[in-house]
């Protein structure tokens, strides 16, 4: 949230931690006009259609059913000709990769993302990308799209 806002976004930071929220304020003090904190249950937080440029969910790991309510209303929640964007650990980073939970129904997958962003958006980039962790690598899925109208 503030590397977004250092560049000149407006942004809206949803997080179920109170820690994490007060540390995004605190950090963001400079920014306090342009971010906006929240301590939210994402898997019911149910944003304003058609309201953001950008929709970013980092590293959120919830199982199936709870994960797909959450990208379904992030696809909602872009504008047309806004950027969907999702970044978090693959599933291939059990048994190919180092870190990040450990447990195959909460971790994302190409497959699971591009086929919800599929109904609402054209998919730019779909991958899992290798990411350097000290002497190892983990996995992440990367997935990009633009909604359409």
């Amino acid at each position: 949230a503030v590397w977004l806002a250092s560049r000149g976004w407006r942004v809206d930071a949803i997080d179920f931690s109170p820690v994490a929220v007060r540390r995004i304020e605190t950090t963001a003090e400079h920014y306090r006009e342009t971010v906006h904190a929240t301590v939210a249950d994402v898997t019911r937080y149910d944003p304003d259609e058609g309201a953001y440029d950008l929709v970013l969910i980092s590293y959120l790991h919830l199982p199936g059913p709870e994960m797909q309510g959450v990208l379904e209303r992030a696809c909602r929640a872009a504008r047309p000709g806004g950027t969907l964007l999702l970044v978090g650990h693959d599933v291939s980073n059990l048994d190919h990769g180092v870190g990040g939970p450990q447990d195959v129904r909460v971790l994302s997958s190409v497959d699971q993302v591009t086929a919800t962003w599929r109904r609402c958006a054209d998919i730019v980039l779909a991958e899992v990308a290798r990411r350097p962790v000290e002497d190892a690598v983990a996995l992440d899925t990367v997935v990009r799209a633009i909604r359409r109208d």
